[in-house]
């Protein structure tokens, strides 16, 4: 009920956002008499805070066209390499005609970005992913929202989370023959347990994982997100926030965690720093600071714009790395793709080289909590293995902004190059797939999707 309710109120909002986003842009040109009114820049500034309080925020786009890879401008083109009833693995292909920069495009390792499902889109790594591509061939995990997804594709638990990324890993090992992973927050649990996996049965696992302020071990240095999951019990998150997607969207029916309660609950956690945010956006419309408004328009662009998740995924997240801690109890079984059960053994991973990130400041994800993995992956050897603390970072200084570009990227791209010159021959005798990677016709520039595969299997 309180979906559809949400729903109704967006409905009756929506068309007075619109009328104040309309008034706004007559009161502001200057070709009209209501720009030369006392007060005008007032009314304007209004006007467009209330629209920007009252618009619906759709999915960002990357918005990444080129990047400079050893001065020269390369062209960016996404497409999507592999589409799954609930994510997309969205490939950030490189297109150059300087003979240097393709021989120097060919050599690069192959990154798969594990991106959070757990509440915002996979755009938050934009910063991440556009720091990468001067260095990698980067790949990310585009998770799709609930809503969206019919109730014919089944359901989606944590178990089809850490299916899915093996097989995007096997995707890029097929097609580079190696392959480097970060997952940044969320994704650390069940990449862990997704490499362990394959260590366990023997398969070739990433050349690094590099974890960056994630939930490992939950119980270090608890946030407030830790003692919210600790503090209530399953059943309460199973009858306080899963509802079912209203029929106006395609996935009807589907019981979800909706994106405006999770949004709620990001807001809530500092509730002051948003008010002082939204009050300075008004006082920079004002002044005609056009620089600060619009640094503060594409953050909440980004930050207000939510997805549903399932809620199978979402109550196993909560039971299993937030209360019951399977993976550092050494208690956690996956279902995989065959219907098997097995146990995940990070202790079985010997030949990825581990790098974990945290971040002084980090009010998500507690200090010691990523570092957590080291102590699990006891059989990688010392030299494999590195640590980062990142000093005046927040959770997401990690992963954007200033330091991540000037302490954290340096760091990571020495560890993956370090890793792949050590284990990974030279792309150049890989034949004529590696070569086709940078040397497509004008006519790959198209967006083409892979079919999407079968539906998802019944859970038992």
């Amino acid at each position: 009920m309180l979906y559809q309710l949400y729903e109704t109120q967006r409905a009756l909002v929506e068309p007075f956002a619109d009328f104040a986003r309309a008034t706004a842009k007559l009161y502001s040109n200057p070709m009209l008499p209501l720009s030369k009114l006392p007060y005008s820049q007032r009314m304007v500034a209004g006007f467009n805070l209330f629209y920007r309080l009252g618009k619906d925020y759709e999915k960002p786009e990357f918005d990444i066209r080129s990047v400079k890879v050893n001065g020269v401008d390369v062209t960016i083109r996404e497409r999507v390499e592999v589409d799954k009833p609930f994510c997309e693995l969205r490939r950030f292909k490189r297109f150059s005609d300087d003979p240097a920069t393709l021989d120097t495009l060919l050599d690069q390792p192959a990154v798969l970005i594990v991106a959070p499902l757990s509440g915002h889109y996979a755009t938050l790594l934009r910063d991440t992913v556009n720091s990468m591509l001067g260095d990698h061939k980067v790949f990310i995990t585009d998770w799709k929202n609930a809503r969206l997804v019919p109730l014919s594709e089944g359901e989606f638990h944590l178990d089809d989370y850490i299916n899915y990324v093996q097989e995007f890993i096997r995707h890029l090992q097929a097609k580079y023959g190696h392959c480097h992973v970060v997952s940044v927050c969320q994704p650390t649990v069940p990449v862990l347990a997704a490499v362990s996996l394959m260590a366990t049965r023997g398969e070739t696992t990433p050349l690094t994982m590099t974890m960056m302020g994630g939930p490992i071990d939950a119980r270090r240095s608890p946030t407030s997100v830790n003692n919210l999951a600790t503090q209530r019990s399953f059943e309460w998150f199973e009858n306080n926030v899963i509802y079912r997607v209203p029929d106006n969207y395609p996935g009807a029916g589907r019981r979800v965690y909706p994106g405006f309660l999770q949004y709620a609950g990001f807001v809530a956690m500092n509730p002051d720093r948003h008010a002082t945010s939204h009050y300075d956006y008004f006082k920079d419309l004002i002044k005609g600071d056009g620089a600060s408004a619009e640094h503060h328009r594409k953050f909440y662009d980004e930050y207000n714009a939510v997805l549903d998740m399932d809620a199978d995924y979402y109550l196993e997240t909560i039971a299993t790395v937030f209360q019951d801690f399977k993976l550092v109890n050494g208690t956690w079984d996956v279902i995989n793709t065959a219907g098997e059960s097995e146990r995940v053994c990070p202790q079985d991973i010997r030949r990825s080289a581990l790098l974990t990130v945290e971040g002084e400041l980090d009010d998500i994800s507690g200090s010691g909590q990523t570092h957590a993995a080291q102590d699990l992956c006891t059989q990688i050897p010392s030299h494999m293995r590195q640590h980062m603390d990142v000093p005046g970072a927040g959770h997401y200084g990690i992963f954007s902004g200033r330091r991540w570009r000037e302490f954290v990227y340096p760091r990571l791209r020495e560890f993956i190059l370090q890793r792949h010159t050590e284990g990974q021959p030279s792309q150049r005798a890989a034949g004529p797939a590696a070569t086709a990677d940078v040397q497509e016709s004008p006519a790959a520039l198209s967006v083409t999707a892979t079919p999407a595969h079968s539906k998802r299997r019944t859970r038992r």
